[in-house]
């Protein structure tokens, strides 16, 4: 088992602590993944994937320079279009930066990920069953979403990781469950990011 390295625990809990969330369902998330990180102990520290049944996971919103597209991944196991992302690892020093690593090996684009997170998103994996014991007790994965946005010209390419990425215009999105959180990060990136 992997111990969750102390800078990253500690980047999380203040990342999520610092965070306004931007309604009240939101909230309740923020405050529940909190309440996780202060409670986890031992290997994997709510932090990493040894972390179970529950453990973070982090993932950008990848807009294109005019916000008007957005890089999605089909998901190898889940067969689905999602944001770029994933686990967390012992190498990670914040969670801005594991959603950044994420996002660049699933994309082949170098991207800088603004720091403050976009959107929550608590969820059961069924085929992430990391030594929990109980077959019937799924993985949840609490991912903590952030905002990239790509370069002019940006092409993607596809990494082991995926069966496919592609531009989706954000008005035509391949799921209602990716509305809300391409919008939000639609208005962050209108604002001038998130700082």
């Amino acid at each position: 088992m992997t111990e969750a390295p102390a800078p990253l625990h500690a980047d999380s809990l203040r990342t999520l602590r610092d965070w306004t969330a931007p309604s009240p369902g939101q909230e309740r998330l923020r405050a529940r993944y909190v309440e996780h990180l202060e409670a986890a102990a031992g290997p994997g520290a709510g932090v990493l994937r040894e972390s179970v049944p529950d453990h973070l996971t982090a993932s950008a919103v990848v807009l294109s320079h005019d916000g008007t597209r957005v890089l999605l991944t089909l998901h190898a196991k889940a067969q689905q279009w999602f944001q770029l992302g994933g686990h967390l690892e012992p190498g990670d020093r914040t969670l801005a930066g594991a959603a950044e690593r994420e996002a660049r090996e699933e994309s082949g684009l170098p991207l800088t990920v603004d720091p403050v997170p976009v959107h929550l998103d608590e969820h059961a994996v069924p085929f992430c069953r990391p030594g929990t014991g109980d077959p019937d007790r799924p993985v949840h994965h609490l991912d903590v979403r952030f905002l990239a946005v790509a370069a002019p010209g940006a092409e993607a390419v596809v990494s082991d990781e995926s069966l496919d990425v592609r531009w989706w215009p954000v008005d035509a999105l391949p799921g209602d469950d990716l509305a809300e959180l391409v919008s939000l990060a639609r208005v962050a990136s209108e604002n001038g990011l998130t700082r």
